[in-house]
Formats: structure tokens, sequence, C-alpha cells
């Protein structure tokens, strides 16, 4: 099995002997960062430089154009932020591979080969991808309740996200916008700001939510979906009105409950330093105490 893990929408993660390499799917097809490629290869401190310098090579001893089998894809770098990237499919990485002297080429392309295969298993049978997906989160501690969960956000969020591109939305920004809306009217909250308030970086939100966040934000995302197809907004006001919307009837059912328990909903604690099994195991213990504070 590649091991993988969720970038953003687009952008993810394999690993090939503990270095990332970033992909992106295209018309079916996986396409890989061929500076990420370079650096696994050539453990190069600068991979960057060190492909330029292979296409320059490439073009004085065999009049090959490197570039001319690569395309620019937006990938997300370190920094957070989407760049145009050099990227490959599989046949043009083989090409490419050729070019750079390492003992590594032989394993890679093996891997290489297992990625491609994994994906035209997916794409026969899309359950696979999501059953791979539920084994990482597995091994990193979560319990099978919680990557339920996990998963089933992923499949509503997809549908919302194809609710916004059935009506013209494609830009990353409005994205950011209209999901934002809903996580203010939800949870009183823009991403950022709650990723700060769970003391988090690059890491993904969503991988740091308890059980409950996880639900509101579904409910959140779902009802802003259902919205879109009743109400069928078309100018992008019209869209975070109903973001808002959406968001909102998340925030009355979150409200709701925390006044039934006395509990909050919104939590501090992340999955950096603990397991979602741990983080459970404190909220009860802490429970208990409150209600038992002579045991403290």
């Amino acid at each position: 099995m590649v091991e993988e893990k969720e970038q953003n929408k687009d952008t993810h993660i394999a690993i090939f002997n503990k270095k990332s390499i970033r992909r992106k799917v295209v018309n079916n097809k996986w396409f890989f960062s061929v500076v990420d490629v370079v650096g696994a290869l050539t453990e190069s401190e600068n991979p960057r430089n060190y492909w330029n310098m292979l296409k320059s090579r490439e073009k004085e001893s065999s009049g090959i154009e490197l570039y001319t089998i690569c395309v620019q894809l937006k990938l997300m770098s370190a920094d957070g932020k989407e760049y145009e990237t050099d990227c490959a499919d599989t046949e043009g990485i083989f090409r490419i591979i050729q070019s750079i002297p390492s003992k590594k080429a032989e394993p890679f392309k093996r891997w290489l080969a297992r990625v491609g295969y994994e994906r035209v298993q997916e794409i026969e049978n899309p359950e696979l991808a999501q059953e791979r997906m539920k084994k990482i989160y597995e091994l990193k501690g979560y319990s099978k309740d919680w990557v339920d969960k996990r998963l089933r956000g992923i499949s509503v969020r997809q549908d919302l996200t194809d609710e916004w591109k059935k009506k013209g939305i494609e830009e990353d920004m409005e994205f950011a916008i209209l999901t934002n809306e809903i996580s203010k009217a939800a949870f009183g909250k823009t991403v950022e700001e709650y990723k700060k308030f769970k003391n988090i970086n690059k890491e993904n939100l969503r991988d740091h939510m308890t059980d409950l966040e996880l639900i509101f934000s579904m409910l959140g995302e779902a009802s802003t979906a259902e919205i879109e197809r009743v109400q069928n907004p078309q100018e992008f006001d019209e869209h975070l009105e109903v973001s808002k919307k959406g968001g909102t009837i998340a925030k009355n059912a979150r409200l709701e409950l925390e006044n039934e328990t006395g509990e909050d909903v919104i939590l501090s604690e992340n999955y950096l330093t603990q397991t979602e099994k741990e983080a459970k195991e404190k909220r009860r213990k802490k429970k208990r105490l409150v209600k038992h504070p002579l045991l403290t």
C-alpha cells in the first residue's frame, strides 16, 4: 500500500522512502512533482537547481527537451500556498528517471508502477480509495468511529464543492471565502482562527476536530449544499448568504446541545501530540473530576 495523506482538495502526498512526493489527479491520471521526484532520488540539497541542470544537460547531450513532457500544475508548497510546478505523468517520470544516475531508480520505478496500479483500482472501485485512507487514519491512532465520521465529512464536503462548481464557482479564493462563512456562522471562527485556537498551523483542521466538531461541520456544509440546490443562487453575494444560512443551522443545533449538556462542543485540543483515543480519555477524566471535585 502506498502511504498517502490529504494536503488539500487537490494536492496529495505519497511517501517514497520517507520522502514526500506531491501529486495531483488530472483526467484520472496521476501527475507527480518533478522536483519532489528529483529530491527523492538524488537527495540533493537543492533539487530545483538539479532539475534545471538536468534539463540543460539533456538538451546538450541528446537534444531532448525534458520540459516538453511536463505540464505546469498548481501544487501546495511548504508555506501553505499553491504555486505552478513542473509535473509529469507516470510515463513522463519514467523518462526523466532515465537521466538521473541513482541507485534508487529501480525501487522508485516499482513504487511508481504500484502507485499507478492503485489509481486504476480506485477508478474501477472508488471504495478502495476510502479503505486506504481509513487504514492510514487508524494507524495514526484514530478510532474507527472518528474515521467513519472523517470520511463521511469528506464526502459531504465534495458534495458541496460539486454544487458550487455547477454554479460557476471555481477559484480557490471563492471556495475559501464561502467555507469561512459557514465556519464563522457555525463556530464563530474562520478556518484560520479555528486553527489558531487549536494551536495548529499547516495541518488540516478537520484532522484535529473531535467527533462532535466533525458532525457539526458536516451539518453546516450539508445544509449549505441543500439550500444551494433548492434556492439556486447565481450571484456570489447570494452564495455568501446561503453559506451563512447553512452555518447558522449548524450553530443552532450546536447551541441546543451545549445548553442540554452544559459542555462546549468547540474544544482547543488537537491530535498533534496525542492520539484521538488518548484525547477522548483525557476528556472523560476531566468530566469525572468536574462531577466529583473531592477527587482532585
